[in-house]
């Protein structure tokens, strides 16, 4: 007769645990945390504000703001989730403190959003670019292009979510994304 099989024993996410230590001001488990998350985050804000150093700064002002404010964490979504809105928010501050152009445009609503990609002839299943080539061409966009498509396409907010973060309207931020769109194919085609 055959020996039962023990289910593989996983590890616990050591989060938790690395949060509660931190609100006891353990120094080690902020350290902790930060190699656990800088790399994502830094990531998140070069898309953002586009240039190494400027990212750095960012991220080092959301790892303070976090530290900072983890008694306001509550634990509604994942640490994580929580440290991407801060990163956001902050990497999105630095390109106000810039004076982040955005490009000014007349209200779009859904249908013509859709109607301008048929009109273009996007069709976004189709295209396939090298992602070398497309990472160079997002950050050759202008900040205002750049923050919307990397919210919506990377980041993974809706237009709804992109306004409120920027304080503009949800036509505004499908327009901006539109436009954002042409400019970066008519950048990868140069």
């Amino acid at each position: 007769m055959a020996e039962p099989r023990l289910a593989p024993i996983l590890p616990l996410d050591p989060v938790p645990e690395l949060v509660a230590r931190c609100l006891l001001g353990d120094r080690r488990a902020q350290y902790d945390l930060y190699k656990r998350y800088a790399k994502a985050m830094y990531n998140v804000c070069k898309r953002i504000v586009g240039h190494d150093a400027e990212a750095e700064d960012v991220l080092q002002d959301a790892f303070i703001d976090a530290f900072g404010n983890l008694h306001r964490f509550r634990g509604d979504s994942t640490f994580g989730a929580w440290l991407k809105q801060i990163v956001v928010n902050r990497a999105v501050g630095c390109l106000r403190a810039r004076r982040l152009p955005l490009v000014s445009t007349e209200v779009l609503d859904n249908e013509s959003v859709d109607r301008a990609d048929d009109v273009l002839g996007i069709d976004e299943e189709q295209v396939q670019y090298d992602v070398e080539q497309v990472r160079q061409a997002v950050a050759r966009l202008p900040d205002g292009y750049r923050v919307v498509l990397t919210l919506y396409l990377f980041e993974g907010y809706d237009h709804d979510e992109i306004g409120q973060i920027l304080n503009i309207s949800e036509s505004t931020s499908r327009s901006q994304y539109l436009r954002a769109k042409r400019k970066l194919i008519s950048v990868i085609n140069e």
